[in-house]
């Protein structure tokens, strides 16, 4: 069984994302992009779906953490006769994906095991396996996809596993290598020197860490919500996903189980003010660039979401073989809910457009036609009932956090044209405005409760209101 949520943790090479479990079990991974279909599922089933252990043979006491401005996760097991610590890294770079886990010996001695199942195609495909000529590893293939894994120590197979038990001592320094490529290409090149492709991954990640312009309270804390908002960018694109997982329930055992592998209009907006305001405008000119190459065509057309490459069509299926961690099934691929309507996503862009505009990054062009068409679509459509934040699957309802939203693409607009001198129909888009307004005043709130309500009418509240004093 998965462990709780909280015991796992995030490494990433910007292109896509691993879960490490504190016991030292990768139990999810998708390769070789974020939405790709992943080879180990034991996080959504159980080991048969796939993972990759290496973990003390007796209990042991586990203390980890990332290195200090990095996604590179060190786990120390300490054990009566010794300790050892576990460097779990995504190699950063354009080859082919690798993941190098480095095993060092501490103090002592301690009794190890490695235990890997590949399964591609979310735990449903048992692969091919071959093993390495002239060295300690193997070869999965299934279909399309294949691993090879290289290993210091020789590996068995048992079961349709792949095992070995071995014993790390003071000053041994094991490194264990997997590289994901197209099975139909010839096996990848191993790195020659492992230990020193980490260390490299490691500076990348510190200078990245170093352009922070970031000197507020909790800095530790931000600069590590930065680092995972990195992590989730899918480098080739600037596209960044809302997470890098898909199935995990809002309750346990409930159905509200979705793909969160796809580019949210409305979380990048968040996410690009949250790199601006800490000065990554490099992120930040990449992200506005993936828009405008999604968002091309009619708003009329516009999701509100996307794929790492602006892929529209997000077929949402659902893998019966899984049975969903702890039990909340359906697991869910693709996201159906991209064909929504969600009127805020239009003020969610406006808004993030104008802290580019006020953060110096170009603002005319193509970019600004972009955001003039959104306008005109909310003249023509901002009263239509939608689905809302929360995408609830249900009626559509006149939300009152959709309508507000609505009413700051146009004010954001209204202040490109004034401050700016940017090209829009000032007097219409003004007259919008207020009746945008005076419409939310008039029924969005109701007076007996002296609140704003979740939509029209309503006598009922959400979290989505406390946006509205922002």
């Amino acid at each position: 069984m998965a462990l709780r949520i909280e015991d796992y943790a995030l490494i990433s090479d910007c292109r896509s994302a691993a879960l490490v479990g504190r016991d030292g079990s990768i139990d999810w991974l998708c390769f070789p992009r974020f939405d790709s279909a992943a080879c180990f599922a034991a996080l959504l089933g159980t080991a048969d779906n796939g993972k990759w252990a290496i973990s003390p043979k007796a209990r042991c006491e586990a203390s980890r953490s990332y290195i200090d401005g990095t996604v590179v996760l060190q786990t120390i097991f300490r054990g009566k006769g010794g300790s050892c610590r576990l460097t779990d890294c995504m190699v950063i770079g354009d080859a082919a994906p690798v993941l190098i886990r480095l095993l060092e010996g501490l103090e002592g001695s301690i009794d190890m095991e490695f235990s890997l199942t590949i399964r591609f195609d979310y735990g449903s495909i048992v692969p091919w396996v071959r093993r390495l000529a002239g060295r300690h590893g193997i070869s999965a293939v299934g279909g399309p996809e294949a691993l090879l894994v290289a290993s210091p120590l020789p590996l068995a197979g048992k079961d349709m596993h792949t095992v070995a038990e071995f014993t790390v001592s003071a000053g041994d320094v094991l490194p264990f290598i997997m590289i994901w490529h197209p099975s139909h290409e010839p096996l990848p090149r191993l790195p020659a020197e492992p230990a020193r492709e980490v260390l490299r991954t490691i500076d990348w990640w510190k200078q990245w860490s170093a352009r922070s312009s970031y000197a507020g309270i909790e800095k530790p804390a931000v600069q590590r919500s930065l680092l995972t908002l990195k992590a989730l960018t899918y480098e080739p694109t600037g596209g960044i996903v809302a997470a890098p997982t898909t199935s995990l329930p809002e309750t346990l055992g409930g159905e509200r189980n979705w793909d969160y592998r796809y580019v949210w209009i409305r979380d990048s907006a968040f996410t690009l003010q949250a790199l601006l305001m800490a000065g990554y405008r490099d992120e930040a000119e990449r992200w506005k660039q993936w828009l405008l190459r999604a968002v091309a065509g009619t708003a009329s057309q516009e999701n509100i979401m996307y794929g790492l490459g602006g892929e529209r069509r997000l077929t949402e299926l659902e893998l019966d073989w899984l049975p969903g961690y702890e039990g909340s099934r359906p697991v869910r691929v693709g996201n159906a809910a991209y064909k929504q309507l969600q009127l805020d996503i239009f003020g969610e862009l406006l808004a993030g457009s104008d802290l580019a505009r006020r953060s110096g990054l170009a603002h005319g062009g193509d970019f600004w036609r972009v955001e003039r068409n959104l306008v005109e679509y909310l003249c023509g459509h901002w009263t239509d009932p939608d689905e809302g934040i929360w995408e609830v699957r249900g009626p559509k309802r006149h939300f009152t956090h959709s309508k507000v939203m609505a009413w700051v693409g146009v004010d954001r607009a209204i202040k490109a044209v004034r401050e700016f001198g940017l090209e829009g129909d000032l007097a219409r888009w003004s007259k919008l405005r207020e009746r945008i307004h005076a419409d939310v005043c008039s029924r969005g709130f109701d007076s007996q409760l002296n609140s704003f309500v979740q939509y029209y009418d309503s006598k009922e509240l959400d979290a989505s209101l406390l946006m509205l004093p922002l």
